[in-house]
């Protein structure tokens, strides 16, 4: 948490879109400010996908999300959702997932099906570039759809904490098929700090080393948006960025 995943997410998303590229957005995080990063007009607004309830009780074929054992359809109608549920704005598509319950209380399964359905037509299906702002995990992806990614990018910082999370999250991505992991290190101050990283992730692919920023920490802070003029002399994620649209 903090390492800078949604700055990230922000920064790539602006260069696909200064590059031509239509670009749909969704903010995974249950902590979720993804709209606000980018400018959004009153991201608060924004509905969260599992918040529609009347219509995953419509998709899902269910007159209650919260009985256990409901019986619900394994494959709900999702490929109109992006178009008819984003929030648009300055030429980017966003949606915004929301917290969907885990564990075994069994309310959760039509709200989880459905979200997975939906990822799976985000990923699988649409023409377009797909930037998905998760938290410090991959619960979101299941076997069905981590074929369909074509990078997982994983943001860390200098410190040993961030490192080990990095670690456990690839090992769980390959566990369910995701074949590129690479990593991006952020908030590096100087030399020292890249040294760190690099020799605690020699049999990594480092694709960039961001330098700590005040304008982009108060971004992060909520103090400002990240408009595309913040992208101007940003050289390190400009050459990430060259890499991740060659693949």
């Amino acid at each position: 948490g903090g390492v800078g995943k949604t700055t990230t997410s922000a920064l790539l998303a602006r260069l696909f879109q200064r590059a031509g590229y239509r670009v749909l957005l969704l903010d995974a995080d249950p902590d979720a400010n993804l709209a606000a990063t980018l400018g959004f007009p009153d991201p608060e607004g924004i509905t969260p996908i599992v918040a529609m309830k009347e219509l995953i009780k419509e998709r899902m074929g269910v007159d209650n999300l919260e009985s256990v054992g409901t019986f619900f359809r394994m494959n709900p109608r999702v490929d109109d959702i992006p178009d008819r549920y984003s929030a648009e704005h300055d030429g980017l598509r966003l949606m915004v997932m929301g917290p969907v319950r885990q564990g075994g209380s069994g309310c959760a399964c039509p709200q989880n099906t459905f979200v997975r359905q939906l990822l799976s037509h985000l990923l699988l299906e649409r023409q377009e570039v797909v930037i998905l702002d998760m938290e410090a995990g991959i619960e979101h992806l299941g076997r069905g759809t981590a074929g369909a990614v074509d990078l997982l990018l994983v943001v860390v910082e200098p410190g040993l904490r961030s490192i080990e999370t990095a670690g456990a999250i690839r090992k769980l991505a390959a566990d369910i098929g995701v074949q590129k992991v690479w990593a991006i290190a952020n908030k590096v101050r100087g030399e020292r700090d890249r040294e760190f990283i690099r020799s605690q992730m020699r049999d990594w692919k480092l694709l960039c080393f961001l330098p700590y920023s005040e304008d982009v920490a108060a971004t992060g802070r909520g103090e400002r948006t990240l408009s595309p003029d913040a992208l101007d002399g940003m050289e390190e994620i400009r050459k990430a960025w060259e890499t991740v649209r060659s693949i």
